[in-house]
């Protein structure tokens, strides 16, 4: 038998588990007794894991939750206070454990303390629900309206609404500012980093918009609304080979949230997946029977009419005419139902709750309003304008240009500054845009990249090689553009300032005494109309500025001399005749 004894235990099969103890081995022997609800336990093994880890507030945290359960207020509080005084003042959430304490012990002004330090000084907001159940409780038994907390965890909320509602009214640049600031302050904000990529496609800046949303989904791989402006992106870049498989991933997607569900909607219309979009309007609309917002029907139309269900589209029109009648965008589809049925009329390409642009371009040629509010409100125009001032041709960017001067906001002059500042922009456009800022009331000196060269362009001076600029010479162009402003577009008037500028720079420093401003701009206009073309004789330019014609003439051959117009005029336009009286 000891033979037995001894073989066994010679023989390696015995082995000894050895027990490592550590905060781990007590922290769960802790929660084990919790969940058999064996406080006494748990509390010792806690004690035991802070024995262990003496630096890790959690484990202290943990020990004041015990004691709390328990009824031992005062010593958890003891606890808490001291791990977010002393041991780690980022444990924000002891705040909270305390108000809870202290609230237990009925004494409601110190829960009430705790409670503001916590809203006020929390970043995450884990209990924010909790808290303002608390504050409803605190409000009843204190008889009086909780004291003012500025909600640290909803910091950058409110600022991220205001830059949202910019976007919508296409304040582009206002909302970049506004939205780099919230982005800044709360790196973990998606939403703000996905509106700043907006933001900066709407303006034309498509490689900020790229690497904007590249940083969300490297935070958030999954991020939705991300992926979505991803796909977007790639197809104005014409990356199809990018676009392809994330095309395919977002077919395959079915969200939950119906703020996703309308994203992804909008997106596949855009990216003209008419089929799959239609799916998911139309599953927003079963979801919603009591939606009430007409540019939700005009989508769901909009995709009805790409899939060829007409029938379907002039239904979903027909209610969003009855929400809103006003704006006339859903009558106008009804009347073209005919069209589209025949197929004389293309099927509605834009997700946009609006009218088509040569729809709206008509009312603004009826409009008295060089450019009626409502277009200058429209987000989709403004976005359109900011975007063709940078990747336009040069005749767009001159429209841009014009049509800008005539919003002249801020965001405009923003705009129109930082076209300056681009070294590959035409000059001549970066005069046209000098010109316009300050018709519009930009007085400030202006940086301008001009000739290659940075510059600044100073108050009530034109860019040019002049050494000086005479105030006799600026009377002349206030005379001239004062009275040229509603009859000539702001390019004819530039032109006009640009020839005046020729005609004194090739002179100088010999040039004419300027005693009486109006005979010179006379010579001015007339030179201007004739350039563009523009029918215009001496008599009305001279009755206009009170000067003769014999003035008038005079000046205007003056001009011609130095300048040469008419010889330019003759290249350009061979039947070009002579600068004669009615020419």
């Amino acid at each position: 038998m000891k033979q037995k004894k001894q073989a066994a235990a010679g023989n390696g099969s015995t082995k000894v588990i050895n027990i490592h103890l550590d905060a781990s081995f007590f922290f769960e022997r802790a929660v084990r007794s919790l969940d058999r609800y064996h406080y006494d336990k748990a509390l010792k093994y806690f004690r035991r894991a802070v024995e262990y880890e003496p630096d890790n507030p959690v484990n202290h945290c943990n020990m004041a939750g015990i004691l709390s359960e328990m009824g031992n207020y005062e010593e958890s509080n003891r606890i808490l206070k001291w791990v977010v005084d002393e041991l780690d003042p980022t444990m924000t959430e002891c705040h909270f454990y305390m108000a809870n304490n202290f609230a237990n012990m009925e004494m409601y002004e110190a829960a009430e303390d705790s409670l503001v330090h916590y809203l006020e000084e929390d970043a995450e907001g884990q209990f924010l629900d909790e808290a303002e159940e608390m504050m409803d409780l605190l409000h009843y038994e204190l008889e009086r309206p909780m004291k003012q907390a500025v909600v640290k965890s909803r910091e950058g909320i409110g600022e991220h609404d205001k830059a949202r509602a910019l976007l919508e009214e296409g304040k582009f640049v206002e909302a970049v500012r506004m939205l780099h600031d919230v982005v800044a302050k709360h790196p973990e904000f998606m939403a703000a980093r996905n509106n700043l990529a907006l933001a900066y496609y709407y303006m034309g800046q498509f490689e900020q918009a790229m690497d904007t949303i590249r940083d969300v989904l490297k935070l958030e791989p999954g991020n939705l609304h991300a992926l979505c402006n991803l796909a977007i992106f790639y197809r104005h870049a014409g990356d199809e080979g990018q676009l392809a498989p994330l095309l395919e991933l977002l077919k395959k997607t079915v969200p939950f949230h119906q703020e996703h569900v309308f994203k992804l909607a909008t997106t596949m219309g855009i990216l003209g997946q008419h089929d799959t979009a239609f799916g998911h309007f139309g599953r927003l609309l079963k979801e919603l029977p009591q939606q009430q917002d007409p540019c939700l029907y005009h989508y769901a139309a909009v995709a009805a009419c790409n899939i060829g269900r007409l029938n379907e589209a002039e239904r979903f029109w027909k209610l969003a005419a009855r929400l809103d009648s006003d704006s006339g965008i859903a009558g106008y589809y009804l009347e073209q139902m005919d069209n589209l049925r025949q197929g004389t009329m293309p099927v509605p390409s834009s997700y946009h709750y609006h009218l088509p642009f040569e729809e709206q371009f008509k009312l603004w040629e009826k409009s008295s309003d060089p450019l009626p509010d409502q277009l200058k409100r429209d987000p989709l125009i403004r976005s359109s304008f900011f975007w063709a001032l940078r990747h336009g041709d040069r005749n767009t960017k001159l429209q841009v240009i014009q049509a800008l001067g005539m919003i002249a906001d801020g965001e405009v002059k923003d705009a129109l500054a930082d076209f300056l500042l681009e070294p590959e922009e035409d000059d001549y456009l970066k005069r046209i845009a000098i010109f316009v800022l300050r018709g519009i009331g930009v007085t400030e000196p202006l940086p301008a990249v001009l000739d290659g060269k940075r510059t600044t362009v100073e108050r009530n001076r034109m860019p040019s090689r002049l050494p000086i600029w005479n105030e006799r010479w600026q009377t002349v162009v206030e005379t001239a553009l004062t009275r040229m402003h509603s009859r000539y577009d702001m390019v004819q008037q530039h032109d006009l300032l640009t020839l005046w500028v020729e005609f004194l720079s090739r002179l100088y420093p010999e040039t004419p005494v300027i005693r009486r401003a109006e005979g010179w701009a006379a010579a001015l206009e007339y030179l201007t109309a004739k350039m563009h073309r523009r029918a215009v004789t001496y008599q009305e330019v001279s009755s206009r500025y009170g000067v003769s014609v014999a003035t008038a003439s005079k000046y205007v051959k003056w001009i011609d001399d130095v300048c040469g117009i008419r010889e330019k005029m003759k290249t350009i336009f061979p039947a070009f005749g002579d600068l004669g009286p009615e020419a």
